[in-house]
């Protein structure tokens, strides 16, 4: 029978749009056909058909309620205003109706009770919206400064981070565990929400459990259902969170097995349960990566890309947190000069460049130059003597040429010194002798690299396989 009850209360999500289909459908004939009256009998078997579906619908959201976990208080306005909305379907119904001999209904006035029914319907499919997708769901896709400045911001949980110098100082289970829990698991496990009658926002709900008995075995993690939960396949039913929502990564169900395993503590610091560092290294704020510029461009339509690939060029992103981009043209070694008009529309995009082994000459710098991104170029193995190579001189992003292999001439190396933020050129295998000494590289200063090292013999060089 419980079985029955939820596969029941489960089809609300879909029943509920047929009182609604209905009823507005209802109110716009009746709109339609105010002068004419032609289609009274029609209409009127529209609010009846309205009645029943919407009777139906607060059935199956009542067994929803029971089923899913929602607590009362969450869902009691939108199934009364159901209710409502279904009773007065019904009394649409029979005020359309021939005469009969309930003359009370009769005396009200068919326009207001059309603006009632529009209400009804629309107050309690936005309850319904609230419930499921929260009540912060039209709104959601504003930036956040202007939900902030209509006083509208959304309750926002930031993911654990810790100071990397004190991690030891922070509080194991406030620092780390409740944020944990809060972006993954209390959406379903809250005061207004209790799934399962489990509230993980606070010590008490952890501690109280749900409706199949405490979630914390202490000092017994593979027994503790908070945390024996997480590791099941995830396709297997008792996994949690189900598999639908946002997972835990391995790193939190780590931490979260820690806590449990040392008494789960609500208020003692990292340190004085003897945690190793290793446990918390994904929480540390990790360094920003200054490797490509930190601006915005725009993302390159796919058919751009699929035209560049048939003529040879190799495109591919450099991460899916930027629209930059990587071009080499390792598969077409006939790239001159003048195809470089092939790369213009991508010209924003383009921070990492291999134009090596092809047919370039001096000529390809003044082209270069229009590339306000790039910031990694790879010339080697061409025709390259460096002639021009002062155009490049105003790419702000610029850190390293590769030039190995080419006929580069040493009189335009003062031409390089020039460069703001150019870091390494590579010059092994050119005309350029390398000095005798070479001095050792000073922070921010230009490496001139001529490559040729020489590397130490070792014992596991004399291995023959």
């Amino acid at each position: 029978m419980e079985v029955i009850q939820q596969l029941i209360g489960r089809l609300h999500p879909l029943v509920v749009h047929l009182p609604i289909g209905f009823i507005i459908t209802g109110l716009l004939l009746q709109w339609y056909d105010r002068k004419n009256h032609e289609w009274s009998k029609i209409i009127t078997m529209v609010f009846l058909w309205g009645f029943i579906s919407a009777t139906i619908a607060s059935v199956s959201g009542y067994l929803l309620y029971k089923g899913e976990g929602y607590s009362f208080d969450t869902v009691k306005y939108h199934l009364w205003f159901g209710i409502a909305t279904a009773i007065f379907s019904l009394l649409m119904y029979f005020r359309l109706l021939p005469p009969t001999k309930m003359d009370f209904i009769k005396r009200m006035p068919v326009v207001l009770m059309s603006f009632l029914l529009l209400f009804l319907i629309s107050f309690t499919g936005h309850l319904g919206g609230n419930i499921t997708h929260g009540s912060d769901y039209l709104l959601e896709p504003l930036p956040n400064n202007i939900k902030t400045f209509l006083g509208l911001g959304p309750e926002l949980y930031e993911m654990p981070t810790l100071d990397e110098e004190n991690w030891e100082e922070a509080e194991l289970y406030t620092d780390v565990i409740q944020p944990i829990l809060n972006n993954k698991c209390v959406s379903c496990h809250n005061a207004k929400k209790e799934k399962g009658q489990l509230q993980l926002e606070e010590e008490n709900g952890i501690l109280k459990g749900g409706e199949n008995g405490a979630i914390i075995e202490t000092n017994d993690p593979e027994n503790s259902s908070l945390y024996s939960r997480l590791i099941l396949p995830l396709e297997h039913e008792d996994h949690m969170p189900p598999k639908d929502k946002t997972q835990l990564t391995q790193d939190e169900i780590a931490v979260i097995k820690a806590w449990i395993a040392h008494s789960n503590p609500f208020d003692k610091k990292i340190g004085e349960l003897g945690l190793k560092k290793n446990l918390f290294q994904a929480f540390f704020p990790k360094a920003e990566d200054q490797t490509y510029p930190d601006v915005e461009v725009a993302k390159i339509a796919k058919d751009t890309i699929s035209a560049l690939k048939k003529i040879g060029l190799h495109v591919e992103p450099i991460s899916e947190n930027n629209n930059f981009i990587k071009v080499s043209c390792i598969n077409k070694p006939t790239f001159s000069d003048s195809d470089f008009d092939l790369l213009l529309p991508i010209k924003d995009q383009i921070v990492s460049l291999d134009l090596g082994e092809t047919q370039i000459s001096d000529a390809i710098f003044e082209k270069l130059g229009s590339l306000p991104h790039l910031t990694f170029l790879k010339l080697d193995n061409s025709d390259i003597t460096g002639r021009n190579i002062e155009s490049l001189e105003g790419l702000e992003y610029l850190k390293s040429i590769n030039l190995v292999g080419t006929n580069f001439q040493e009189t335009h190396l003062p031409k390089l010194k020039k460069f703001k933020t150019l870091q390494t050129v590579y010059l092994y295998n050119t005309p350029i002798q390398k000095p005798q000494k070479v001095e050792k590289r000073k922070p921010g200063e230009l490496f001139f690299d001529y490559g040729g090292y020489d590397l130490p013999a070792i014992a596991t060089d004399s291995i023959v396989y």
